[in-house]
């Protein structure tokens, strides 16, 4: 399943942020499973899923604590005859370094 890239503005790639939560406004059925992932998924942090409604009134913020260069969103459901419809993903961000400190080989 294909991935959404999030990553600051103006980064290309070098800049390392700190992804601190993710608001989704979705409708539908089941319950949302959203997880946040390195390149090449080398580190993953799962967020609390968000209980589905067919109409709602709120967007919820589900908290985070991921420092990577760049992240990817999945939101997936788990069980058969469950559906969303996604209408808004806002993914919130912060730089803190502006490359990994580097090591010292001896």
């Amino acid at each position: 399943m294909p991935k959404g890239a999030a990553l600051s503005s103006g980064s290309s790639g070098e800049l390392v942020n700190h992804f601190n939560g993710v608001r989704v406004r979705v409708n539908g059925t089941g319950s949302l499973q959203m997880t946040l992932f390195s390149f090449d998924d080398v580190a993953s942090n799962v967020l609390v899923p968000i209980t589905m409604r067919t109409a709602t009134n709120i967007v919820p913020t589900r908290l985070a604590n991921f420092v990577q260069h760049r992240a990817s969103l999945e939101l997936k459901t788990t069980n058969i005859d469950e559906s969303m419809r996604v209408n808004r993903i806002v993914i919130f961000s912060k730089e803190i370094f502006t490359q990994w400190p580097s090591q010292v080989y001896t």
